[in-house]
Protein backbone atom coordinates (compact mmCIF):
# COMPACT_ATOMS: atom_id res chain seq x y z
CA UNK A 1 0.00 0.00 0.00
CA UNK A 2 1.17 3.00 -0.78
CA UNK A 3 0.08 6.88 -0.64
CA UNK A 4 -1.67 6.78 -4.27
CA UNK A 5 -3.69 4.29 -2.95
CA UNK A 6 -4.79 5.36 0.39
CA UNK A 7 -6.00 8.73 -1.55
CA UNK A 8 -7.77 6.53 -3.80
CA UNK A 9 -9.71 5.80 -1.13
CA UNK A 10 -10.47 9.29 0.26
CA UNK A 11 -11.40 10.07 -3.58
CA UNK A 12 -13.74 6.96 -3.66
CA UNK A 13 -15.63 9.02 -0.35
CA UNK A 14 -15.16 12.53 -2.23
CA UNK A 15 -17.26 10.83 -4.58
CA UNK A 16 -19.76 10.08 -2.08
CA UNK A 17 -19.99 13.62 -1.03
CA UNK A 18 -20.13 14.81 -4.56
CA UNK A 19 -23.53 12.42 -5.08
CA UNK A 20 -25.01 13.77 -1.99
CA UNK A 21 -24.59 17.22 -3.40
CA UNK A 22 -22.01 18.20 -1.04
CA UNK A 23 -18.16 19.91 -2.04
CA UNK A 24 -16.87 16.46 -3.27
CA UNK A 25 -13.54 16.24 -0.56
CA UNK A 26 -12.93 12.95 1.16
CA UNK A 27 -10.61 11.66 4.15
CA UNK A 28 -9.19 8.70 5.49
CA UNK A 29 -7.36 8.42 8.76
CA UNK A 30 -4.74 4.74 8.67
CA UNK A 31 -2.80 3.20 11.11
CA UNK A 32 0.11 0.90 10.61
CA UNK A 33 -1.67 0.29 7.34
CA UNK A 34 -4.73 -0.29 8.09
CA UNK A 35 -7.60 2.28 7.37
CA UNK A 36 -9.19 2.84 11.13
CA UNK A 37 -11.27 6.27 10.09
CA UNK A 38 -13.57 7.62 6.84
CA UNK A 39 -15.34 10.43 6.49
CA UNK A 40 -16.12 12.97 3.86
CA UNK A 41 -18.04 16.36 3.54
CA UNK A 42 -21.56 16.78 4.65
CA UNK A 43 -21.65 20.49 6.13
CA UNK A 44 -25.09 20.99 3.93
CA UNK A 45 -26.89 17.72 4.79
CA UNK A 46 -25.74 18.09 8.31
CA UNK A 47 -26.42 21.93 8.69
CA UNK A 48 -22.56 21.69 10.56
CA UNK A 49 -20.47 23.95 9.53
CA UNK A 50 -17.79 21.84 11.17
CA UNK A 51 -18.57 18.84 9.23
CA UNK A 52 -15.54 18.71 6.81
CA UNK A 53 -14.04 15.66 5.60
CA UNK A 54 -10.70 15.43 7.93
CA UNK A 55 -13.19 16.24 10.72
CA UNK A 56 -15.28 13.32 9.81
CA UNK A 57 -12.33 10.67 9.61
CA UNK A 58 -10.59 12.30 12.58
CA UNK A 59 -13.61 11.49 14.72
CA UNK A 60 -14.43 7.84 13.23
CA UNK A 61 -10.79 7.11 14.04
CA UNK A 62 -10.83 8.15 17.22
CA UNK A 63 -13.85 6.65 18.22
CA UNK A 64 -12.42 3.33 16.57
CA UNK A 65 -9.26 3.44 18.62
CA UNK A 66 -11.13 4.76 21.42
CA UNK A 67 -8.86 7.61 22.00
CA UNK A 68 -9.15 11.09 21.34
CA UNK A 69 -5.24 11.79 20.40
CA UNK A 70 -4.35 9.29 17.26
CA UNK A 71 -0.22 9.22 17.57
CA UNK A 72 1.42 7.51 14.82
CA UNK A 73 -1.99 7.90 12.65
CA UNK A 74 -1.80 9.70 8.34
CA UNK A 75 -4.22 11.73 7.46
CA UNK A 76 -5.22 11.26 3.44
CA UNK A 77 -7.70 14.24 2.51
CA UNK A 78 -8.13 14.76 -1.02
CA UNK A 79 -7.92 18.86 -0.28
CA UNK A 80 -5.46 20.84 1.40
CA UNK A 81 -6.88 21.53 4.61
CA UNK A 82 -8.30 24.63 6.15
CA UNK A 83 -7.72 26.68 9.47
CA UNK A 84 -10.02 24.59 11.57
CA UNK A 85 -9.17 21.11 9.69
CA UNK A 86 -5.61 21.74 10.88
CA UNK A 87 -6.14 22.30 14.23
CA UNK A 88 -7.99 19.34 14.88
CA UNK A 89 -5.28 17.28 13.01
CA UNK A 90 -2.69 19.08 15.54
CA UNK A 91 -4.93 18.38 18.15
CA UNK A 92 -4.98 14.97 17.51
CA UNK A 93 -1.26 14.43 17.21
CA UNK A 94 -1.93 12.91 13.69
CA UNK A 95 1.84 12.04 12.65
CA UNK A 96 1.51 12.78 8.59
CA UNK A 97 -1.40 14.51 6.49
CA UNK A 98 -1.27 13.54 2.90
CA UNK A 99 -3.79 16.01 0.47
CA UNK A 100 -4.20 15.69 -3.14
CA UNK A 101 -5.10 19.37 -4.62
CA UNK A 102 -4.15 22.58 -3.26
CA UNK A 103 -7.19 24.97 -2.30
CA UNK A 104 -6.18 28.58 -2.88
CA UNK A 105 -8.60 30.11 -1.11
CA UNK A 106 -8.99 28.54 2.53
CA UNK A 107 -5.32 26.54 2.33
CA UNK A 108 -3.23 26.41 5.41
CA UNK A 109 -0.57 24.32 4.17
CA UNK A 110 1.13 27.37 1.92
CA UNK A 111 -1.88 28.63 -0.49
CA UNK A 112 -3.09 31.38 1.89
CA UNK A 113 -0.62 30.39 5.06
CA UNK A 114 1.26 27.80 6.46
CA UNK A 115 0.03 26.88 9.71
CA UNK A 116 1.65 23.68 10.35
CA UNK A 117 4.90 25.97 10.01
CA UNK A 118 4.22 27.47 13.16
CA UNK A 119 7.06 26.87 15.39
CA UNK A 120 5.42 27.94 18.38
CA UNK A 121 2.63 25.42 18.26
CA UNK A 122 3.14 22.12 20.65
CA UNK A 123 2.62 19.47 18.08
CA UNK A 124 3.84 19.45 14.48
CA UNK A 125 3.18 16.92 11.58
CA UNK A 126 4.67 15.86 8.87
CA UNK A 127 2.84 17.53 5.14
CA UNK A 128 3.12 15.65 2.23
CA UNK A 129 1.12 17.40 -1.09
CA UNK A 130 0.09 16.88 -4.45
CA UNK A 131 -0.48 13.01 -4.42
CA UNK A 132 -3.20 12.45 -7.21
CA UNK A 133 -3.35 16.56 -7.39
CA UNK A 134 -5.11 16.65 -11.12
CA UNK A 135 -7.45 13.88 -10.47
CA UNK A 136 -8.40 15.51 -6.66
CA UNK A 137 -8.64 19.37 -8.49
CA UNK A 138 -10.49 17.88 -11.22
CA UNK A 139 -13.19 16.48 -8.99
CA UNK A 140 -13.73 19.96 -7.52
CA UNK A 141 -13.71 21.93 -10.89
CA UNK A 142 -16.32 19.41 -12.25
CA UNK A 143 -18.90 19.84 -9.45
CA UNK A 144 -18.48 24.05 -9.55
CA UNK A 145 -18.74 24.08 -13.19
CA UNK A 146 -21.68 21.68 -12.82
CA UNK A 147 -23.23 24.07 -10.01
CA UNK A 148 -22.61 27.16 -12.06
CA UNK A 149 -24.24 25.41 -15.19
CA UNK A 150 -27.02 25.18 -13.31
CA UNK A 151 -27.74 28.43 -11.59
CA UNK A 152 -27.49 29.94 -14.94
CA UNK A 153 -29.83 27.65 -16.90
Amino acid sequence: MNDEFYMREALSLARAAECLGEVPVGAVVVLEGKIVGRGFNAPIGGSDPTAHAEIAALRDAARNLENYRLPGCELYVTLEPCAMCAGAILHSRIARVVYGARDPKTGVHGSVVDLFAVERLNHHTEIVGGILAEECGQLLSSFFAARRARKNV
